[in-house]
């Protein structure tokens, strides 16, 4: 135990129990025990931890943030390799460069930025550590400006299947790098640094929202998957289907986030603001000046800790019409009062050939099953996964951020970019060191013991 400068705690020892549940953010954790955790202090842990992982013939996994819904890097057996503890941040302001560490939240990484007049486009909950989200693609604060986060990676130390520190770039890694880019948890190496560019910080932020009753959802939803084509990539609009105090039935809100510009500002919002509806609004609050901290802290209210979480998504590009009929029983059925979908609009960028990630569209539609008790489980599960079956017709896969392959196998990359991935972790982990994406037979949900039991496949799908 005297090789690492971190914690190794081999299972039934006192702390370990402390740091699997630890190990994810989500109150539902999943019933998956490793044979070790080894709490790493730094790159020399990760190393020595790889090796003894190898040395002992038990694979290996991740956790960098803690935000895997599903929390992925929890496995039965083997060594959890926990880089909760790697949150350094170094800036260079003049080269608009940041060197971050796995486990740094966004909101503190963009906190720091600040200081220096920059910006970056990380996840949209406050809470998301940079590594999982940034290996998932990465769809954050302005995206649809600044491109997947992925594509900001302009380099990565990493450590491979035989213990080897690598400082990975196009020129001297460019396979592994293309990876990094959106291959999630597939990834075949534990990378400990990110190298990144970062922006200008914008102008200004306006922000508007608009709550609608019940039975504007198809027109509102509709109105938004027609216009976002045509507004600025500097705005930010989305949907939400959800439940508002003093209205009995489900409501439907726009929320939109101008990130000005020198060349863009509040005129971004005037297509919001002649909405053929807006007259019916509930409730309105319209271009209200925020700073990204204000942004963080109401995406904050929509997951906050100390909660029970299932949330999936697919990608879809179809009529919208074809969309809501498919969408409806998830639509039709939010599970409780703290549940919601999400219709977000952030797809439609191009694919690059340095990166991996591929699967999107138009639109993200995504259930998040919110509640406490764990007698809930079964139904809030049902709800976010099962009741995606009718979206196949239109879906186009989903994302990895999101994604519970264990419940509801879907791909995150395209045949091509699968068959690459797999090709390159015969070569760099031809032993199988690293785990890669959960499988049905790994899943420990409530959904899945209820499977088991009426005798239904594993696969929702």
């Amino acid at each position: 135990m005297s090789d690492f400068d971190g914690i190794l705690l081999t299972r039934g020892a006192p702390g370990y129990e402390e740091a699997r549940l630890a190990a994810v953010w989500n109150l539902r954790k999943p019933d998956r025990r490793p044979d070790a955790i080894l709490v790493a202090a730094g790159d020399r842990d990760v190393q020595a931890g790889v090796r003894w992982a190898a040395a002992r013939g038990l694979r290996v996994s991740v956790r960098s943030g803690g935000h895997s819904w599903t929390g992925n890097g929890v496995r039965d057996g083997g060594l959890l390799i926990d880089l909760s503890a790697l949150d350094e941040v170094v800036i260079d302001a003049r080269r608009r460069r940041a060197t971050v560490r796995p486990a740094v939240q966004g909101s503190r990484f963009n906190a720091l930025l600040a200081a220096e007049g920059l910006v970056f486009p990380s996840g949209h909950c406050p809470s998301v550590g940079v590594g999982g989200f940034l290996m998932g693609g990465g769809y954050g604060w302005n995206s649809r400006a600044l491109g997947p986060a992925c594509f900001s990676v302009e380099a990565v130390d990493a450590v491979l299947a035989d213990g080897t520190l690598v400082h990975a770039t196009d020129e001297t890694h460019p396979d592994l790098m293309w990876a990094v880019r959106g291959s999630g948890p597939g990834f075949f190496a534990v990378v400990t640094r990110f190298h990144l560019r970062v922006y200008p910080a914008y102008e200004r932020i306006l922000r508007s929202a608009y709550v609608f009753p019940p039975e504007l959802r198809d027109e509102v939803l509709a109105w938004t998957y027609e216009t976002v084509p045509g507004i600025s990539d500097s705005l930010e609009m989305s949907a939400k289907v959800a439940h508002t105090p003093g209205v009995p039935s489900p409501t439907t809100m726009i929320t939109a986030a101008a990130f000005c510009t020198p060349e863009e500002g509040p005129e971004m919002l005037d297509p919001l603001e002649k909405a053929p509806f807006l007259r019916h609004a509930l409730r309105k609050a319209e271009r209200v000046p925020s700073t990204l901290d204000d942004l963080y802290a109401l995406s904050d209210g929509l997951t906050p800790r100390g909660r029970r979480y299932a949330v999936d998504g697919v990608w879809t590009d179809a009529p919208v019409h074809d969309v809501l009929d498919a969408g409806r029983e998830v639509l039709d059925g939010l599970p409780g009062p703290d549940s919601f979908l999400l219709w977000m609009l952030w797809g439609g960028q191009a694919t690059r050939e340095n990166a991996c990630w591929s699967t999107q569209a138009r639109l993200y539609f995504s259930p998040n099953a919110v509640w406490h008790d764990p007698a809930d489980d079964l139904r809030h599960e049902t709800w976010a996964h099962d009741a995606l079956r009718a979206m196949a017709p239109v879906a186009h896969g989903t994302q990895f951020a999101d994604a519970n392959p264990a419940d509801r196998p879907d791909h995150g990359l395209e045949p091509r970019q699968t068959a690459r991935l797999e090709e390159l972790r015969r070569r760099y982990d031809p032993e199988g060191l690293f785990r890669s994406y959960l499988s049905p037979e790994e899943s420990t949900t409530a959904l899945a013991a209820h499977r088991r039991q009426v005798g239904q496949p594993t696969s929702s799908r």
